[in-house]
């Protein structure tokens, strides 16, 4: 059964410079338990598609497609009605998240917040199930821990606080925004465990942004390949991993250490002034003169694995 399914979702912002495409003509599927990750490069337009889930962009914004969840279309829906969806049905943990929790509330305060919006209990009740949680998420003494501020805790028992807050109402879908960006890589690793250990525990949906690999590979059913704007490859993470099509993934794949350490060559588009025909064609090595005129489509070249390019075409 499909949790998400998002359809010819484009989002643009306008600014001085001109118009920016930051996701133009998205399609994904998101299944019942399924992780899917969504990896690329800093600056295409991955976590601008997470936002526009939960209508999280700023007024400026111009949406268009169509975002269902479970059948209903959210950017159709009222702000009331999103308001009883976000955190309930639909939760995010966001990057950095010092700067995402409030310095002047105490963490019980923010994690016991899902808890007395979405669940109606008294204040006393809902600080005891932040306890609850933040045990679950293995912090010690939580019901001391519960009292402090953001920054009193570490940096991996913020990150954990922050996934406590995700859960906190069992949603069905979790958008992960880079939850272990600036992390140290043994807290890195405890926390992509707890959140393995946490989503199969609950049977939640979850879509992961990530430009790290590692953790991608770790957490994922699925991967979709996002390069500026644009989903370039889709398929299983073992695919992905041992026969990646699409030579942007390959790029991608050859920079880590165990595969080569390579460098791509050239540097991702601006949003603003993409280049015609291939997204990838000014950096591309398999480049043929029709990638530099023509859009390619999503072709299906084996099972259940897409791609974008000329060369399956």
């Amino acid at each position: 059964m499909t949790v998400l399914s998002i359809r010819g979702l484009k989002v643009y912002f306008s600014t001085e410079d001109g118009i920016v495409k930051a996701v133009n003509g998205v399609d994904l599927d998101i299944g019942e338990n399924e992780t899917l990750g969504l990896i690329g490069e800093t600056g295409c337009g991955k976590t601008v598609l997470g936002l526009s889930i939960l209508r999280l962009l700023s007024e400026n914004t111009v949406v268009e497609g169509e975002i269902l969840y479970r059948g209903m279309d959210l950017l159709k829906l009222s702000e009331e009605e999103m308001r009883k969806i976000r955190g309930k049905e639909i939760a995010m943990i966001f990057q950095n998240a010092l700067t995402s929790m409030n310095p002047v509330l105490t963490v019980g305060t923010q994690v016991s917040e899902p808890f007395e919006l979405h669940h109606g209990l008294r204040r006393r009740d809902a600080l005891m199930k932040a306890i609850e949680m933040l045990k679950l998420v293995r912090i010690s003494s939580p019901s001391e821990r519960v009292k402090e501020y953001p920054h009193e805790f570490s940096g991996g028992m913020r990150q954990r606080a922050m996934i406590a807050m995700g859960l906190a109402c069992e949603p069905s879908l979790i958008i992960a925004d880079e939850p272990t960006t600036g992390l140290d890589v043994t807290i890195q690793a405890q926390v992509v465990e707890l959140m393995k250990e946490l989503t199969m525990r609950s049977r939640t949906s979850m879509l992961l942004i990530t430009h790290d690999l590692g953790v991608a590979a770790e957490l994922c059913d699925n991967i979709a390949v996002m390069y500026p704007g644009e989903i370039v490859e889709y398929a299983n993470t073992v695919e992905i991993f041992k026969n990646p099509k699409h030579p942007y993934t390959q790029g991608f794949l050859d920079s880590l250490p165990g595969r080569g350490l390579k460098p791509m060559e050239g540097m991702s588009p601006s949003l603003i002034n993409l280049p015609e025909g291939c997204k990838f064609h000014p950096r591309c090595p398999f480049a043929l003169e029709r990638c530099k005129r023509e859009h390619p489509r999503m072709v299906e070249i084996g099972n259940n694995h897409q791609v974008r390019c000329f060369l399956y075409d």
